[in-house]
């Protein structure tokens, strides 16, 4: 059974960037998709933090989709800002966006999700819908069986459903392995006015420190909203290891301020006068480079299929693969054939940029330098 893709019923495990690009770019070519996702609803909980897209991929991706105009209206283009410091504080590298720069501007996660959200058609989107499993035959159709018990049949199973892909298992036994590096998440509101000197610190953008063991690194948001990712190269179960609670916020403090000691009151800032408790994001990656036998019925995008580091790519790659995906799809006489011509460019392009990140995360701790430009390196 391989049915065209105007045929073929598709369905889309994950509400994301990339599984809504996918869905949002099928039905500009008149093909219908379904989207399943475990959220209660769109606003059930936090997105996280800001993403910046690039020209090249997550850009090309929104003005495939139709979006790059509604894009660049909610974009912030002066958080391409970016500092570099040392742990004393001192500046040791500035990037000043040019003048009408549009290289990689930013956005809130929420923003985004809410921008393809309202691009669907009503009804794309299947909330409260968790996946437990892909099962059915190579010739399909292939069973999606959801934790509720409910089943539904599908022609093409897109796993956009991120780094603990239930879909994955249908393809490859590989799981995402722990990467030695941990950020803990500490969040800062109205930050202008309620957090002044953090705001002088940070600047529009974003700034870094580090020292080789250790780092901070802060981000804005829209809205008067600022996140900050206390890096540190741990085991991923620091916390209770030391014998502290997830949410023993002021016990998890004082470890902190224990662990950076030798930094400036300025960046311990960043540590000490966060609003609500710490969220604990030990980093994951997939084995490199995870690739797998073509498998009729069932592909994958994004952090499903190439889980990396969080160095600026997850979310602009799985735009990317998304767009490709959904292309292929419109131009193929069927199904397999799309999903061919898909993974004969997405897993090679994503094996290559894995092997540069690999054991990225390690130079997150790296102090950073400047080129002469101003930008950042590490």
């Amino acid at each position: 059974m391989n049915p065209t893709p105007a045929q073929a019923r598709i369905s889309v495990i994950g509400a994301g960037p990339g599984g809504l690009t996918c869905a949002r770019v099928l039905q500009r070519h008149g093909i219908e998709v379904t989207v399943h996702d475990r959220d209660r609803d769109a606003d059930s909980r936090d997105q996280g933090g800001s993403l910046d897209l690039h020209e090249d991929d997550g850009q090309l991706a929104l003005r495939e989709a139709g979006l790059l105009e509604e894009f660049f209206a909610l974009a912030r283009f002066e958080s391409q800002e970016m500092r570099g410091l040392d742990p004393s504080g001192r500046l040791l590298a500035h990037h000043l966006p040019r003048e009408g720069e549009t290289a990689t501007p930013e956005i809130d996660r929420g923003q985004l999700r809410g921008l393809l959200l309202r691009s669907l058609a009503p009804g794309t989107v299947r909330w409260g819908r968790t996946l437990a499993s892909v099962d059915g035959p190579a010739a399909g159709p292939r069973t999606l069986t959801f934790t509720d018990g409910t089943t539904c049949e599908a022609d093409l199973v897109i796993g956009a459903d991120g780094a603990r892909s239930r879909v994955r298992a249908a393809l490859s036994p590989a799981t995402p392995r722990y990467t030695g590096v941990s950020f803990l998440e500490a969040w800062f509101d109205d930050v202008e006015r309620a957090h002044p000197e953090i705001a002088a610190l940070v600047g529009l953008g974003s700034a870094h420190a580090a020292d080789g063991e250790r780092g901070l690194f802060a981000q804005r948001g829209s809205g008067g909203h600022l996140r900050v990712y206390v890096m540190q190269r741990v085991p991923a179960d620091w916390i209770t290891a030391n014998g502290l609670r997830p949410r023993d916020t002021e016990g998890i403090r004082a470890h902190l301020l224990d662990t950076y000691a030798s930094w400036s009151p300025q960046l311990l800032r960043l540590i000490t006068d966060n609003d609500g408790p710490y969220v604990d994001r030990p980093l994951y990656a997939l084995p490199v480079p995870h690739t797998w036998e073509h498998t009729p019925g069932v592909t994958l995008l994004g952090d499903a299929a190439h889980l990396m580091p969080p160095l600026g790519v997850g979310v602009n790659l799985a735009m990317l693969d998304a767009t490709e995906l959904a292309l292929a799809l419109a131009g193929s006489a069927t199904v397999d054939d799309a999903v061919r011509r898909y993974e004969e460019t997405m897993l090679p392009r994503s094996a290559e940029i894995a092997r540069t990140l690999e054991g990225g995360a390690e130079g997150l701790l790296a102090t950073a330098d400047a080129d002469a430009d101003g930008s950042l390196r590490h």
